[in-house]
């Protein structure tokens, strides 16, 4: 008697990236594409209906963003097999996927050559990370994390805010925001506000 199927969800807000995924699985006769979503809370709407043995989640969604539905749906069962599939290589971002109960993490551009690898080492209980990504995780391993208040000072810097529009903002002295960038520049290596910000989009401390 063959194998069941392995059942999969796919979460995307881009119906292009969807009907890509169904075409790939549709050649593989040992998986099978049960179900679609287009944001993160359609996603643990349909996990929920669905059971899929392993589920693809898109981060950047309008709404509950795809870290969130990793976690609720982790919420509901710890034992469900998450594969990120994203346009993001940085290693914050990936370390909060990971954090949040993701099994694999896969570049969009990979997964033509990929995915279903992906899928079949996470639905055996392995992770799968594209080496990309597992790479800039290593590079950054032993970092200083910025702490919550650098990120929200360097979200502000991101939109153009000078540093006593920050200070009224976050209720900080001028003195306190100049300390605190002095401390994002050190933790990323860079030497100014327009270098923190791109470092800090690449790497997925925060978004643009």
């Amino acid at each position: 008697m063959n194998d069941p199927k392995i059942r999969v969800l796919v979460v995307d807000d881009h119906p292009v990236l969807r009907d890509g995924v169904a075409a790939l699985l549709a050649n593989h006769t040992d998986m099978m594409l049960v179900g679609e979503a287009n944001n993160g809370s359609e996603a643990l709407q349909r996990y929920l209906e669905l059971r899929p043995d392993v589920t693809l989640m898109d981060l950047q969604m309008p709404g509950m963003n795809g870290v969130e539905a990793i976690g609720a749906i982790h919420a509901e069962n710890p034992h469900a097999r998450i594969v990120v599939l994203t346009t993001y290589a940085g290693d914050a971002q990936a370390v909060r996927a990971l954090r949040a109960g993701a099994a694999g993490y896969l570049l969009k551009s990979s997964l033509r050559t990929e995915l279903v690898d992906a899928i079949r080492d996470v639905h055996r209980g392995q992770r799968h990370v594209h080496r990309d990504v597992a790479g800039e995780i290593a590079k950054h391993v032993a970092d200083e994390p910025l702490s919550e208040r650098e990120v929200a000072i360097l979200r502000l810097v991101s939109v153009g805010h000078a540093n006593k529009q920050i200070a009224a903002r976050l209720r900080l002295s001028e003195e306190t925001v100049k300390g605190h960038l002095k401390s994002i520049f050190a933790k990323l290596d860079v030497a100014d506000r327009t270098h923190a910000v791109t470092v800090a989009a690449r790497r997925g401390i925060i978004e643009l």
